[in-house]
């Protein structure tokens, strides 16, 4: 790591966390934080990763023969693996929610993935284009976890007004104490929603955050004691991205699966 020669580790590390932002009020790269800045580097890793994998996906599903090749083969298999999760937890009948659940499932795991690439690569390979900071996993940056699972959050709402209409009410004014405690009802019921998001995003932001942290760490070492602790986090951090996905996946279906069905 030739930057070593040059700052400190603090200075290192903080740099690695700093994210590539716009200014929404001034359009300008770098420019102060704040309600109005974009992360820029968020956005593009994150919608480059959707387009990648949903592109392929649509070049799969065109391109389907009888006898599949490797390409087709993970593909289904994956497919698969996903209805299987969405029938054992949400019992109506929906194309809605196997299609939400490949998506969440694919787009985080993808985005998770981008923490395997080496630290300083995308940010070396971006400083000779005069980029000053660039975070690399979209899943470490709060404000993406938090759309996410705001997101989900919208649909919760939507599920349980379509599928109760106007039980709703009275469910979250009698439920669980009955109607004479409705206030200590509908307040318990106001928390519990508002947990659900800010579980999901926490969640995932947590674990990938600390996750980059580390390899940040690692990087920090002298290049030839980097390598046995880098290769051991990274293959242990496989297991991490993969199950941060599923979880954020079966959580949206759980959650989707309680606003449709009553009690």
């Amino acid at each position: 790591m030739s930057e070593m020669s040059n700052i400190t580790p603090g200075q290192y590390i903080q740099h690695h966390l700093e994210h590539l932002t716009l200014n929404l009020k001034t359009f300008s790269i770098d420019e102060g934080g704040g309600f109005w800045t974009l992360n820029l580097d968020t956005l593009i890793v994150s919608v480059f990763i959707g387009v990648l994998i949903f592109g392929g996906l649509g070049y799969v599903a065109a391109r389907m023969t009888e006898v599949p090749g490797k390409l087709q083969n993970m593909v289904e298999i994956i497919i698969d693996f996903v209805n299987n999760a969405v029938h054992e937890i949400f019992h109506h009948k929906s194309t809605f929610i196997p299609a939400l659940a490949l998506t969440i499932f694919l787009w985080v795991f993808f985005m998770n993935a981008m923490d395997l690439l080496p630290v300083d690569f995308l940010p070396r390979l971006l400083g000779f284009f005069g980029v000053p900071y660039f975070k690399t996993v979209p899943t470490a940056d709060p404000n993406a976890t938090f759309a996410m699972s705001l997101s989900v959050f919208a649909l919760i709402i939507i599920f349980n007004l379509r599928a109760k209409k106007h039980r709703l009410l009275k469910e979250m004014l009698t439920f669980p104490f009955g109607p004479y405690l409705f206030p200590i009802n509908f307040a318990f019921r106001l928390v519990e929603e508002c947990v659900k998001p800010l579980s999901l995003a926490l969640r995932l932001f947590g674990n990938m955050f600390a996750g980059e942290l580390i390899f940040i760490l690692i990087a920090i070492m002298p290049w030839w004691i980097q390598w046995p602790p880098g290769a051991i986090w990274a293959i242990f951090h496989i297991l991490v991205i993969t199950l941060q996905a599923f979880l954020f996946m079966m959580l949206t279906i759980i959650y989707l699966s309680m606003a449709q069905e009553g009690h």
